[in-house]
């Protein structure tokens, strides 16, 4: 049976071991300390200012926004900067990111629909009501550009994002069924009738979805009476 070491002997070798990689130990903690600190003051000296110029390069293009001058909100008036120019100058910020969804939104109404795809499919955010309302006007831009399943995937990715609100999600999974019925997709889009029936009964769309269901089931559907 091994001895167990003594106190002196385990002494010796920490104080062996120390002596070894004493200077590799310091390096490591500086090193560490040097990065933290560094990210403390990148934080505080680059990224805290550069969001609040973002925020208030933002506040014209929403106002204009607002006002449905959507083309100054876009790219701005020569002395402010519009939405572009938000995403130009402050990448990576928060507004930048809120950016791509105004700008998105501008182009959607303004039937630049290959611009629209383009900036709500680089927008995303932790608030679930908008980022339903980003999938679900994906959806209408896929749709008007005549790319109906990519359409049906976003309407049927907003219509479950957030059922919280039962009326625009009803009414997006409401959009991917009559698509998948214009493709001839006729029992997908019973069963996404269906779903919605399900899902938001007491909606607009859910009260009379019957009728849908009805006219493309073989037999009578069995959501008619609940």
């Amino acid at each position: 049976m091994q001895e167990a070491p003594k106190v002196g002997e385990t002494t010796h070798s920490a104080t062996d071991f120390w002596a070894k990689y004493k200077n590799l130990i310091i390096g490591i903690s500086a090193a560490v300390i040097l990065i933290a600190g560094g990210w403390l003051l990148y934080k505080n000296l680059v990224l805290k200012p550069k969001e609040e110029r973002a925020a208030e390069a933002m506040f014209k293009a929403e106002e204009y926004f607002r006002n449905d001058s959507l083309t100054l909100a876009l790219n701005g008036d020569g002395q402010n900067k519009g939405f572009l120019g938000v995403l130009k100058n402050y990448d990576g910020t928060k507004a930048a990111n809120l950016a791509h969804f105004y700008a998105a939104i501008i182009y959607l109404r303004t039937n630049d629909f290959n611009n629209a795809v383009k900036y709500l499919k680089d927008f995303s955010t932790d608030s679930k009501q908008i980022q339903m309302i980003a999938y679900g006007r994906l959806g209408d831009a896929y749709s008007e550009l005549g790319k109906k399943d990519d359409a049906v995937n976003s309407y049927k990715k907003a219509g479950s994002y957030f059922p919280e609100d039962e009326t625009n999600s009803s009414d997006f999974l409401f959009r991917a069924g009559y698509l998948l019925e214009s493709l001839g997709k006729n029992k997908e889009a019973v069963d996404v009738y269906k779903e919605l029936k399900e899902k938001y009964p007491k909606t607009e769309k859910g009260f009379s979805i019957d009728k849908y269901i009805y006219r493309l089931s073989v037999e009578k559907s069995d959501f008619s009476v609940k």
